[in-house]
Parts: C-alpha cells; sequence; structure tokens
C-alpha cells in the first residue's frame, strides 16, 4: 500500500462559502493534509472562486446536490486518484450529493454525509436505507481487495459516552436506537472507528455542538463525524484526533494520520 496518503481530514463546513468567510483556505494551507473531505458543501464548483475549486497542490472533485443550497460532499487530494465514484448508484441518495468516493491503487476514501432522521423521525426510513446502502458500497471496494477509509459526519452518536446527554435525547434523531444498532452492526461487519479504538473511555470528545448561544462554549456536544477503517488497515492508524478549537462551522474537522 506504498500509495496511501499519510493524512486524512475531514470536516462538515455548513456551506464552504461560509467556511471560507471564515478562512477556510488559510486552514487548508495550515493542516497540509493529504486528502480532504467537506460535507455539508451547500454549493456547486461554479458558485466557488476558483481559489476555492482548485486549491494549490491538489486535485479537486465535486458531488453537489440538485437542490440548490442543500448538501453536497468534496474531496480534495494531492493524488490524482485512478477513479472517482459520484455517488453509490442509488438514485434517491446520489440525487442528494452525499456520497463521493476516491479510488487509489489498494484503498478507497469515501466522503460522506448521513441523512438526518430529522423531528418526529420523518426519514428514518431514508436514513436506515442509506445506512444499508453504505455498507455495500464500502464491502463493494473491500471484495476487489481495497481497504476503505470512510470519512464524514454519519449523523449518529454511537453510544452514551458519544454525546453530552444521552438520556435526554433517547428519542432524538442522531441517537436513536436504530441508528445506534446500525453503527454496531456496522462495526462488527470488520470495520473500525479509529478515534473511539484510540481513546475508549474519552468523554466530553464532540464534533457538533448546536449554535444555540454558550452552548459550544459548555462543550454540550455530540460526536457524529467519523474516520472509519477496513480492519485490514487499522494498524496503520497512528493517530485519530478532533479539532474542536477549529471554528466556521457547527462542526469541527476530524482527523487521520497513517503509517505508509
Amino acid at each position: 500500500m506504498a500509495d496511501i496518503p499519510q493524512k486524512i481530514v475531514s470536516w462538515n463546513v455548513n456551506g464552504i462559502r461560509a467556511a471560507q468567510k471564515a478562512g477556510f483556505l488559510g486552514w487548508m494551507d495550515g493542516v497540509q493534509a493529504d486528502v480532504v473531505c467537506l460535507q455539508e458543501i451547500k454549493a456547486t464548483p461554479e458558485q466557488l472562486e476558483p481559489a476555492l475549486v482548485n486549491p494549490l497542490g491538489y486535485h479537486s472533485f465535486w458531488h453537489p446536490a440538485q437542490k440548490p443550497g442543500y448538501s453536497g460532499v468534496a474531496i480534495y487530494s494531492r493524488q490524482e486518484p485512478l477513479r472517482v465514484h459520484t455517488g453509490m448508484g442509488v438514485p434517491e441518495v446520489d440525487a442528494e450529493g452525499r456520497v463521493l468516493a476516491a479510488e487509489y491503487a489498494d484503498f478507497a476514501v469515501i466522503s460522506s454525509y448521513f441523512p438526518n432522521s430529522q423531528r418526529e423521525h420523518t426519514r428514518l426510513p431514508y436514513k436506515l436505507m442509506f445506512c444499508r446502502e453504505m455498507l455495500r458500497f464500502c464491502r463493494s471496494f473491500e471484495e476487489r481487495g481495497k481497504s476503505v477509509v470512510l470519512c464524514g459526519d454519519f449523523n449518529i452518536a454511537h453510544r452514551e459516552i458519544d454525546l453530552r446527554n444521552p438520556k435526554q435525547n433517547e428519542n432524538n434523531a442522531g441517537f436513536l436506537p436504530q441508528e445506534r444498532a446500525w453503527m454496531e452492526e456496522f462495526l462488527q461487519a470488520g470495520f473500525v472507528d479509529t478515534f473511539r479504538e484510540q481513546n475508549p473511555g474519552l468523554a466530553g470528545a464532540y464534533t457538533w455542538w448546536s449554535y444555540r448561544p454558550g452552548v459550544r462554549e459548555k462543550n454540550i456536544g455530540w460526536r457524529l463525524d467519523y474516520h472509519v477503517v477496513s480492519r485490514a488497515i487499522y494498524d496503520r492508524v497512528k493517530n485519530a484526533d478532533i479539532h474542536a478549537s477549529t471554528r466556521g462551522s457547527d462542526h469541527c474537522p476530524v482527523s487521520l494520520e497513517l503509517r505508509v
């Protein structure tokens, strides 16, 4: 796996144009990642300034939603992928711009924005369909001998340790029993939640906070953003981290460093 990148960063920017006003390109320059996966870009490349579409030293790939100003994912990669998969081949998912995969010789990096089940759980069936298709999609790479690095906003807090107030949120989107059960099934299928594997008992490690005043300052958050990898390459994981001090979105970036 000589071509595996050393540093992969993922961030739900909640609007790339808004993130740019908060200094996104300066942040990009500072993190010096080999691959940057973005979620909820809320724009098409045609709506962005050239420096965002083609940052110096990176190839860029985009999968915006058909609905303007909604969802959308992107990948910046220093190394040009052998192939880029725009979507999972599921029309009702791909229309919302939720999945983009960069395929290299021995592995694939997937930028994913999982659906929100919404209040009253109106989109829970759609969310669970997406989850099933994501497992199938990841397995499709493994069946061809390629390990997977799945990055993104899962909109799921897996365990009680992954959110500040679990008891109050037992019936809320993102912490529903069905969502958590799928996450457990996904990991049991041969994938590793890198941050939790490295920090099994670390509480207070969150990646999303409500915009309500004082919430982020009090660290009343949820861990919704992940790097999940095929177990076959977990021994290459050097460090999985959360960058809670980085502003510009209601989410913060998460990073994964791998040994070559």
